[in-house]
C-alpha cells in the first residue's frame, strides 16, 4: 500500500511539474474553465427575455389600431421599435436583425370594427430564431386578445349587459395556468445552469485525451512510468521489457493514472462547486440535493477523464483521440433533452443520448436542482456512474498496458 501511494504522488508531482512549465495545459485545467463559467453567466446574467425588438406597418392610422400599437408596446414581452411605411421594407430589418417580426395593420382594420366586423392583424416573424418567434407570437397574441375582448365587452354593455356579464358572455371558459416548475421562465435556470457543465464536460475529457496522449505522441510513456515505480523500463540490451499484467503491476497502473488526472480533478471540483453554488441562488435546493448532484457531477468529470485516456490509448495518437472527444462531448447537449424534447427525438438519437453521461447527468441535474424530486429518483443514475468510473479506469489501466508493450507504435501525431 505504501509503495502504491508513492506511486501515486510520484506521478503528480511529474504531471505538477509538467503543468508549471506549459502554462496553455495549466490553462485547460484552470482558466479556460474560469473564463468559461464566468462568461456564460454574464451572458445569460438577463433571466428573462423581454423586449424583442419589433416594427409596426399601420395602414389604418385610426382610433383601434393606435390602440393596438400602444398595447404591443406596453407588452413586457415586446417592444415596438419601428414604424415603417411599407412591407417591403419589414425584410431588409429582420434581414439586418433590427428587429425580429413585424405586425402589419390593414387599411379597412378600423373601419371594419367600425362596422361590427371581424379584422385581422399579420404578423410576418423569423422563425428561424425559435425562441424569438415564441415570444414574439406569445406578446402579439396576447395585445391583440386584449384589444379585442376590450371592443366584445363594450358592444355587449352597450346592448344592456352590466361588466361582469358582458366578461362572462365574452369568455365563458377560462384557464388557469400553473407552472409546476421554473414559474417564472428563468432562461439561466433552464439554460445555464445547465450548459456550464457540458461545457465543463467538454474541457474534461479534453484534458482526459491530452494528459495520457501527449505521453504517447512525445515517446515518453516510459520514462512516466519509469519516475513512478522508479524503476527501468529497458534493461541492459536496450530493449524494452514485456509487462505481464498481474494484479500488482493493474495497482500501480491505478495509482499512477489517477495521480496524472489529481490536479485537473481538484480543479475541476473547484468548477463544479462553484456552477452548482450559481445553480442554486436561481433556485434554492435542499443541502442533501445539492451534495447528491455536486456528488455526481464529480462522478461525471471522472468518467470524462477516463473516456478522453481511452480514446487516445485506443488508436495511440493523441490528434484521433482528440476528434474522437470532441464527436461526442460537442454535440451531447443537443441530445439531453434540454433544449430540444427528448420524446421528440427519432430511435436512433435516443439510443445514442442515452449512451452519452451528459444525458443522465443532466436527468439527476434538473431532477434535484429544478424540481425538488426525491433523492431515490435519481439514485439509479448514481449507481450507473459509480460502475461506469470502475469500467473506464479498468479499461484504461489496460490500454495503458497494452500501450507500454507497444513503444514502436508510439510518436503518432
Amino acid at each position: 500500500m505504501r509503495h502504491l501511494l508513492q506511486v501515486f504522488f510520484n506521478s503528480a508531482k511529474r504531471e505538477g511539474i509538467f503543468l508549471i512549465k506549459n502554462p496553455w495545459d495549466f490553462a485547460v485545467m484552470f482558466w479556460i474553465p474560469t473564463i468559461t463559467v464566468l462568461l456564460v453567466w454574464w451572458i445569460f446574467s438577463r433571466s428573462v427575455i423581454t423586449d424583442v425588438p419589433i416594427a409596426v406597418v399601420n395602414h389604418s392610422h385610426g382610433t383601434a389600431s393606435a390602440t393596438l400599437i400602444h398595447y404591443l408596446d406596453a407588452s413586457p414581452d415586446i417592444e415596438v421599435a419601428e414604424q415603417l411605411p411599407s412591407e417591403h421594407m419589414v425584410k431588409d430589418e429582420i434581414l439586418t436583425r433590427n428587429i425580429y417580426g413585424a405586425v402589419v395593420i390593414p387599411y379597412d382594420f378600423d373601419k371594419k370594427l367600425l362596422q361590427g366586423k371581424n379584422s385581422q392583424v399579420l404578423l410576418q416573424v423569423n422563425a428561424q430564431y425559435g425562441t424569438h418567434s415564441g415570444i414574439i407570437q406569445r406578446g402579439v397574441q396576447k395585445s391583440v386578445g386584449t384589444l379585442s375582448a376590450g371592443i366584445e365587452i363594450k358592444s355587449l354593455m352597450k346592448k344592456g349587459d352590466n361588466l361582469e356579464q358582458a366578461k362572462i358572455a365574452y369568455s365563458p371558459i377560462q384557464m388557469q395556468r400553473i407552472s409546476l416548475f421554473n414559474d417564472n421562465s428563468n432562461y439561466q435556470l433552464f439554460l445555464t445552469s445547465t450548459v456550464l457543465p457540458a461545457l465543463l464536460h467538454i474541457l474534461a475529457m479534453t484534458i482526459g485525451a491530452t494528459t495520457v496522449g501527449r505521453e504517447v505522441r512525445d515517446k515518453t510513456l516510459d520514462i512516466w512510468f519509469e519516475k513512478i515505480t522508479e524503476k527501468k523500463v529497458i534493461n541492459k540490451k536496450q530493449e524494452y521489457k514485456k509487462y505481464t499484467l498481474t494484479p500488482y503491476h493493474f495497482l500501480i497502473l491505478v495509482a499512477g493514472l489517477n495521480g496524472k488526472f489529481i490536479w485537473s480533478m481538484l480543479a475541476y471540483t473547484l468548477w463544479g462547486a462553484v456552477c452548482l453554488t450559481l445553480a442554486s441562488q436561481l433556485h434554492p435546493s435542499s443541502m442533501q440535493a445539492w451534495n447528491l448532484t455536486y456528488f455526481t457531477f464529480l462522478l461525471l468529470m471522472m468518467v470524462s477523464f477516463w473516456m478522453g485516456g481511452i480514446f487516445t490509448l485506443l488508436t495511440f495518437s493523441l490528434r484521433k483521440g482528440l476528434s474522437a472527444t470532441g464527436f461526442i462531448s460537442a454535440p451531447s447537449f443537443a441530445f439531453a433533452g434540454v433544449t430540444y424534447p427528448f420524446i421528440a427525438l427519432s430511435s436512433g438519437a435516443k439510443k445514442w443520448a442515452l449512451v452519452l453521461p451528459l444525458t443522465h447527468y443532466l436527468n439527476l441535474h434538473i431532477a434535484q436542482l429544478q424540481m425538488d424530486a426525491p433523492i431515490s429518483i435519481s439514485m439509479d443514475i448514481v449507481y450507473g456512474f459509480m460502475i461506469a468510473v470502475m469500467v473506464l479506469m479498468f479499461l484504461c489501466v489496460l490500454l495503458t498496458h497494452r500501450a507500454l508493450n507497444n513503444p514502436q507504435r508510439w510518436g503518432q501525431r
